[in-house]
């Protein structure tokens, strides 16, 4: 049984992290957020450590090691900004560290995160969901089947709707989150880079507070994309049905469709560190640099290959 510490405990994001650790038979010994509404962790791990001052928690951990009780895993759960810095310290008490996307904000500090996994001999892992969904990866294989030199047609819309509380919180300052680019649509552009290649060409039409969309070559792709956490932009045909969120992906003219099977995701995702398979932080950096592209690019505005949803 591994021991887990966890960061970032009152997070939208923590809970499906406390169940892969119960789910895969290890146990949360600490846990730390300087919120304390986290009544969530008596459903998995009653007797855990909680904390709300950093530096009470990095006094436990370090006790924990004296006493020869050291924490093996560290889950780094905390908003965007704080991950680098979460990261290091996961890797410097001796833990190999689980962390959420994205990794990191900015491409550089990938680099910096792999100078200390030398120097520690620990490993970082993160949390790259899409590619462990059984859609995806048939997606993926069927694409790759196909000639080396094809390039599909892509369109991918993802809207989910957020309240006002959004741009109060640490989400709506772009220095904290990275933006809507960053904060909702990474795994969605490391799943396309993963399955269609290196990016060529990274067009940003419009980016705004609520609403982003762009243009996207990949080696075997061209893809227009548009995301929104405004659910203003949701097609009224599926406003009608009450939904709140709408996701969609066409390939070729084709509807790819990929809702279900998220519920045990994370697990898997555990599963997979756990046996030495976790993704790395060099598989992170393709979806890092094009997300920091996004974020420091002047839109260009309606010109060009640029998505329906913006018309």
């Amino acid at each position: 049984m591994k021991k887990f510490a966890l960061i970032g405990a009152s997070g939208y994001i923590a809970p499906r992290h406390m169940k892969a650790i119960k789910e895969t038979g290890n146990d949360l010994v600490a846990a730390m957020d300087k919120f304390d509404s986290v009544g969530i962790i008596d459903s998995y791990f009653p007797n855990t450590q909680f904390f709300t001052e950093f530096e009470r928690f990095d006094r436990h951990v370090e006790k924990l090691k004296r006493d020869k009780q050291p924490i093996d895993y560290v889950s780094v759960c905390s908003p965007n900004y704080l991950h680098d810095a979460h990261i290091r310290f996961g890797l410097r008490i001796g833990a190999d560290v689980i962390c959420e996307k994205p990794i990191v904000l900015n491409p550089w500090n990938i680099d910096a995160l792999q100078e200390i996994e030398k120097e520690t001999g620990k490993k970082v892992n993160t949390i790259l969901q899409l590619r462990l969904h059984p859609s995806v990866i048939a997606l993926r294989e069927r694409i790759h089947q196909q000639p080396k030199d094809k390039k599909w047609e892509v369109d991918l819309s993802y809207i989910t709707s957020r309240g006002n509380w959004y741009f109060t919180s640490w989400k709506g300052e772009l220095t904290k989150s990275g933006g809507i680019a960053t904060n909702i649509g990474v795994h969605f552009f490391d799943m396309l880079s993963w399955i269609f290649g290196n990016v060529q060409e990274n067009i940003v039409h419009v980016h705004t507070h609520n609403t982003a969309a762009g243009f996207l070559e990949f080696e075997n792709a061209r893809v227009r994309w548009f995301l929104s956490i405004d659910y203003n932009t949701i097609p009224e045909e599926f406003k009608s049905k009450g939904m709140r969120t709408f996701r969609a992906i066409t390939i070729g003219g084709e509807q790819f469709e990929f809702s279900e099977g998220f519920t045990d995701l994370h697990t898997i995702s555990y599963r997979e560190v756990l046996g030495g398979n976790g993704f790395s932080l060099e598989d992170t950096r393709s979806s890092i640099d094009t997300v920091y592209a996004i974020r420091n690019a002047t839109p260009v505005g309606l010109k060009g290959d640029f998505h329906p949803a913006l018309l």
